[in-house]
């Protein structure tokens, strides 16, 4: 799974847990073995330090503002007034970008440690790629940013060779992947509700007796599906409790009774009724392979196991680290409300310019 994406470039983020668990470890908290000094020695506006490597104020900045011009263009700048549960977005904003950053700063350093190296033409890419961005900015935004062209150079670097670091571990990786595992099957179905939710979101289930009758229903149209008086979707229609009467799914996408009777049926097969927690089903299979959908499948099978191999080298390494955070100065991080400053193309500078590293 590639996590950061368009607003947060190409790199990939490993999954949430690895963003959660790097930042927890920023804060302080101790994970196993993990090194964790609680110093308050710091060089001037460095935001934290994995190793020995420091992250500044202006990287911080350069990401915080280019994620947060990104939201405005979609939301508008009222956006900031949300919260959740009583954070703010602003405040969930920072704590991405933290992880966002903890993370590739901890790649680059595995990149190091494993002696991975940009070529030359690479290094010309990060030059051209810094020289665009700044280029890009007004005097405001270089002014509040406090960036300079050697700082997005770096940034760059680090962005790159954190990409060639994933590429390195996963190289290898690459398992056969069989139809019969990824397979995607395509059902009709007609649900007949046996429960409902209170207003509190609890599942209130119908009593024997209503059960009872519901079943009597399903009976009564599956012997109209199977003899062929009406056709299954005019059933569907006029039976369903549910708009939608047609899907395509893979295993473990749906509960574990609708996935063993979906995925034992035979093109054009009727099932019998199939009861969950919710309701009674009735399937018809359409297709008992989906090729489209299964090819699919079958990749994303083998970028979750990549993934899951990165993970395991990553976890390792991590482990290595000595890190602190400045809380002083990264509280007093905020977004800049400037309406002169609207930058929001730093991760599109990095991929545009950095597509044909690693395909």
């Amino acid at each position: 799974m590639r996590i950061i994406k368009g607003a947060a470039g190409r790199i990939r983020v490993i999954t949430a847990y690895i963003l959660i668990c790097t930042l927890c470890l920023l804060m302080f908290c101790s994970c196993g073995d993990t090194k964790v000094v609680l110093t308050t020695g710091f060089g001037k506006g460095e935001v934290f330090v994995i190793g020995d490597e420091a992250c500044t104020l202006p990287e911080v900045m350069v990401y915080l503002t280019n994620i947060q011009n990104s939201y405005e263009s979609v939301y508008g700048s009222e956006i900031w007034n949300a919260s959740l549960d009583g954070v703010s977005l602003e405040d969930n904003v920072k704590d991405t970008v933290l992880a966002r950053i903890a993370q590739v700063k901890t790649m680059y350093l595995m990149a190091k440690n494993r002696g991975i190296e940009l070529t030359a033409g690479e290094e010309g890419l990060i030059q051209s790629a810094a020289e665009r961005y700044y280029s890009s900015l007004n005097e405001t935004e270089k002014e509040l940013l406090g960036i300079d062209k050697d700082t997005l150079a770096k940034m760059y670097r680090e962005y790159a060779l954190a990409d060639k670091v994933y590429e390195s571990v996963i190289k290898d990786i690459n398992p056969e992947i069989s139809d019969d595992e990824a397979r995607f099957v395509k059902v009709q179905y007609i649900f007949f509700r046996t429960s409902v939710h209170d207003g509190a979101g609890k599942l209130i289930t119908f009593s024997d007796s209503e059960k009872a009758n519901v079943a009597g229903k399903v009976a009564d149209v599956r012997q109209f599906a199977t003899t062929g008086a009406y056709s299954f979707e005019d059933l569907a229609a006029k039976y369903s409790d549910s708009e939608e009467y047609e899907r395509t799914f893979g295993k473990g996408e749906v509960s574990y009774e609708l996935e063993q009777a979906a995925f034992s049926l035979s093109t054009g097969e009727i099932s019998e009724p199939v009861e969950t927690s919710e309701g009674f089903y009735l399937l018809k299979c359409i297709s008992t392979l989906d090729r489209e959908q299964t090819d699919a499948n079958k990749i994303a099978i083998v970028e979750k196991r990549q993934q899951e191999a990165f993970e395991t080298q990553y976890n390792e390494f991590v482990g290595t680290l000595v890190r602190n955070l400045n809380d002083q100065l990264w509280d007093e991080v905020s977004l800049l409300h400037d309406e002169r400053v609207n930058t929001s193309d730093f991760f599109d500078v990095y991929n545009e310019t950095f597509g044909s590293i690693n395909g």
